[in-house]
């Protein structure tokens, strides 16, 4: 199997399960209601929501190792004191922290909408976190690992397609994963995402060029002859050399990741990550003139926030931009 279509980077730019009813807390003999009661509404309400279940798994996690620290049976005792003792105590990275102070929160949110917490004792409760600057991957570092990786092979080809493809589109590798052949429109160069695959549930058309679009006919054509070869059946885009999905559910992992990980330790190159690589498209677009709220509906961010965190200049940066104002 031999590829010579040649990548470059200079190109112009062109079932969920609904409860209809509500849930009621079984109540102890004197009335009040366990925290394993409450947390088991919050958890079916967000089952009945659409949540993944990795979302569900981890609140359910984060929320019972609050409790087992708290030593606590009832929602009643819930209190700001518990909730600063148990901040104090983890021993974990600040990021982690306010991770854990975010899903506690969410968890506390949900008690309170279901009128099983009497007010939000939690508020007041915040970890400072210093956010530094996440580099974004640079172009000249791409365009030298599309260069670098063997696309004559069938897994050298599949993985510069989905570099290309998140560079181009700003896809999470988490939405590379589980995208279909049938997400690629063809004749209007776009692809037509539904929100069973995107993070934030929206459906979100995102357009492709000639060259993305060539490369991923080629693409489909190597996926046929795997399947074929591997007796596998399937219509995902991308897929491993043995005809399999590229994520792993059960461990949580990715290939492209993997992969990615061994390209840059291989040829020394930093910031070559799915993540860095989405901050470069981001960045690219914010160049280009794009938008902020613009860029943050093309990556399929919720928060404007979040987009200027990817957005995120250095000082150097913000003063040579700002200079074209004066």
């Amino acid at each position: 199997m031999s590829f010579k279509k040649p990548f470059k980077l200079d190109d112009n730019f062109t079932g969920m399960s609904f409860d209809i009813t509500e849930p009621h807390a079984a109540k102890a003999e004197d009335g009040r209601i366990t925290v394993e009661q409450g947390l088991a509404i919050v958890l079916n309400q967000l089952k009945a929501l659409g949540r993944r279940p990795r979302t569900i798994e981890s609140y359910d996690y984060i929320f019972t190792k609050f409790i087992e620290s708290s030593e606590i049976e009832y929602v009643d005792e819930l209190n700001a004191e518990l909730f600063y003792h148990y901040i104090e105590s983890l021993d974990v990275a600040l990021s982690t922290k306010l991770i854990r102070v975010k899903t506690i929160k969410a968890v506390l949110s949900r008690m309170l909408q279901n009128k099983l917490i009497a007010y939000n004792f939690w508020e007041g409760v915040q970890v400072s976190v210093d956010k530094s600057v996440k580099e974004s991957a640079e172009e000249n570092d791409l365009m030298l690992l599309l260069n670098l990786i063997d696309k004559t092979t069938f897994v050298g080809y599949r993985d510069a397609c989905a570099i290309l493809l998140i560079y181009r589109t700003g896809l999470r590798l988490n939405t590379i994963g589980q995208l279909r052949e049938s997400h690629v429109n063809f004749d209007t160069l776009e692809l037509i995402l539904d929100g069973r695959i995107m993070k934030g549930r929206d459906m979100l058309k995102l357009p492709i060029d000639h060259q993305v679009a060539d490369n991923l006919r080629q693409l489909i054509k190597a996926n046929d002859e795997v399947r074929s070869f591997k007796g596998t059946n399937n219509d995902y885009l991308f897929i491993t050399a043995r005809g399999d999905s590229i994520i792993n559910n059960e461990i949580h992992t990715n290939v492209i990741s993997k992969q990615l990980s061994k390209y840059a330790k291989e040829y020394g190159l930093k910031n070559i990550s799915a993540h860095a690589i989405r901050r470069a498209f981001a960045k690219r677009l914010l160049n280009q003139g794009a938008s902020v709220p613009l860029i943050s509906k093309a990556l399929g961010h919720k928060d404007l926030s979040t987009t200027t965190r990817y957005l995120h200049l250095d000082a150097d940066e913000v003063s040579n931009n700002l200079r074209d104002y004066l």
